[in-house]
């Protein structure tokens, strides 16, 4: 036998190179990105892979469109939703259409991610585009509430996945420091489309039909796989599908669907179809709670692989996560609930109910976008959270104030203000939380993030329709007093009320006047609950640690030999 050769030395290292800015109107342009090859033995030797600046450009439109069409149809049906329910004749389908895609969200988010850190981004993130666009065709053909459910369900856990890779495949393409800008833009399309899903919602109800809610997709989506097809270049791992399917974390998986259904699911159905001590109510949300344990255990003791490592929820990041929730749980609120006081209180139409939303469609986009570009630039992220909170708790708090008289000028100035605190708190948090893992980390890290998000927007939700629903409940002698026929008594019950927003519109005026009132004051009781959740958020901003943003970047490796390779 030879004489046993030394080691290599290791090639060179490239230098370490800043991704460009790049805009649409640049000149093609070779751009680096420094990468490790996919094997475990080649590990540490750096090559470097170069994109034009045309292929970013068109990466990031498909991106962008993939979040846009996921982001909308979360509120898109807000302002449909009254024409919907009479149409398919399902007043409990009020919740349900909105709950039934945001808690599929939740759910599925961590799952996409976990599938695409085993057999790489691009596959996942195609199937993903693939599912919605086949589910909204679904949503759009129902012909009863139950296919319309069923529809959204799908939907809403492909539109999770897509948010999720999105914000994943640009976390991949830039370092910490330049995805800032990026994800800014990111955030501000996230709150533009879902601030602008009420205004086309309320557009297609009135002037066509509420199933261009869901065509409207289909251009969209097609368009985005089009683009991703030939020009999005990441690391493919190229993992066996048998090696790929055992390396699951099946139980992690199993029991994280378990909890977010069944928890919301028993949410959701409490004291609008059954009783809250009902056995079905009483079984979700205690069989929900028994599977947490489920998933702690799996994801400490039997995962090799977990979809959500609980080393995440460490002292760091708890408090990034925390003012996460709190965020998805307020902000959704006034995108979802504010269509229901401008058509039941203010009268106005599913299409100017989406026009009185857009001063909070402006403010929350704008100023997503403008922070992107001040993280950026700046590499401070903190201030955000802290000045965001404040203004979100203050311009949810004002919600209060609103009743029959008030006039639109004041709601849009209070609009203004929860859109900035709204829109100065997307981004901050998840560059805090990949601020703080290693890159290979980061998938799982975005996933987690945007789990809390989806989690906190289907409570946000469900917990405020819950509120609204009681709160009209309570409302019944009132109305009574006020001399309202029974059947019109019982078409403002709590679990009919958001299906008959227009009942009152032609009564007596002291009638109408006691069915506004009664709107009004259940938006009322809904609003102060979020602007306690919004104190909570001040809070937990508070113990946020910051750290530089780093301008180095390697580009993710997906697959299996990574990960065994590091374990």
């Amino acid at each position: 036998m030879g004489t046993k050769q030394p080691p290599a030395a290791p090639a060179p290292r490239a230098p370490e190179l800043d991704v460009l800015v790049i805009t649409p109107f640049d000149e093609p342009q070779d751009v680096p990105v420094e990468v490790e090859s996919g094997t475990p033995a080649e590990f540490g030797q750096p090559q470097l892979k170069t994109r034009s600046r045309l292929r970013i450009t068109m990466i990031l439109i498909a991106l962008y469109l993939s979040l846009f069409i996921a982001a909308l149809d979360a509120t898109i049906v807000a302002t449909a939703v009254p024409k919907i329910t009479a149409e398919l004749h399902s007043a409990a389908g009020y919740i349900w259409i909105g709950g039934a895609y945001l808690i599929a969200n939740a759910a599925a988010a961590p799952i996409w991610v976990k599938f695409s850190d085993i057999w790489g981004r691009k596959p996942i993130l195609l199937a993903a585009v693939v599912v919605f666009f086949a589910s909204s065709i679904v949503c759009a053909a129902a012909v009863d509430m139950q296919m319309l459910i069923v529809g959204r369900s799908i939907q809403g856990a492909a539109g999770g996945g897509l948010i999720c890779m999105v914000n994943v495949a640009i976390s991949d393409l830039f370092s910490v420091r330049e995805r800032s800008l990026w994800l800014g833009l990111c955030e501000g399309i996230w709150a533009l489309s879902g601030a602008v899903g009420p205004l086309l919602g309320g557009a297609f109800s009135q002037k066509a039909t509420w199933r261009w809610c869901f065509y409207c997709n289909l251009p969209i989506a097609g368009t985005a796989f089009v683009l991703l097809v030939p020009f999005l270049d990441v690391h493919n791992p190229r993992t066996p599908m048998v090696d790929g399917v055992k390396a699951i974390d099946w139980f992690g998986c199993i029991s994280i669907l378990g909890v977010t259904v069944m928890l919301l699911l028993g949410l959701d159905l409490g004291g609008s179809i059954y009783p809250w001590g009902s056995a079905k109510v009483i079984c979700l949300l205690v069989f929900g709670a028994l599977l947490v344990l489920v998933f702690i255990y799996s994801e400490k003791k039997l995962a090799k692989y977990p979809v959500i490592p609980l080393s995440l929820f460490g002292t760091r990041n708890i408090a990034t996560l925390l003012v996460t929730f709190f965020h998805g749980m307020v902000f959704i609120a006034g995108e979802y609930y504010l269509p229901l006081y401008f058509q039941s209180v203010k009268e106005a139409s599913p299409l100017l109910s989406g026009v009185y939303l857009v001063p909070l469609v402006v403010a929350t986009a704008g100023t997503g976008v403008i922070n992107g570009i001040v993280i950026h630039r700046t590499g401070q992220y903190r201030p955000s959270m802290w000045l965001g909170t404040v203004l979100l708790t203050l311009g949810t708090g004002l919600y209060i104030l609103l009743g029959p008289d008030t006039s639109i000028g004041t709601i849009v100035g209070i609009e203004i203000i929860e859109g900035i605190g709204s829109g100065l708190l997307f981004e901050p948090p998840l560059i805090a939380i990949q601020q703080g893992v290693d890159q290979d980390e980061v998938g799982t890290a975005t996933s987690t993030q945007s789990f809390i998000r989806s989690m906190a927007l289907s409570l946000g939700v469900i917990v405020g329709g819950i509120v609204f629903q009681q709160s009209m409940d309570l409302r019944r002698s009132s109305l009574i007093e006020a001399g309202l026929p029974a059947s019109l008594v019982e078409a403002l019950r709590g679990k009919n009320a958001g299906a008959n927003v227009m009942v009152g519109h032609t009564l007596p005026p002291a009638q109408r006047l006691a069915v506004k009132e009664a709107f009004a004051w259940s938006i009322r009781n809904m609003f102060i609950m979020f602007t306690a959740l919004g104190a909570l958020g001040i809070i937990s901003s508070m113990f946020v640690t910051t750290s530089k943003l780093s301008k180095d970047h390697r580009e993710t490796i997906t697959g299996l030999k990574r990960a065994d390779a590091e374990s």
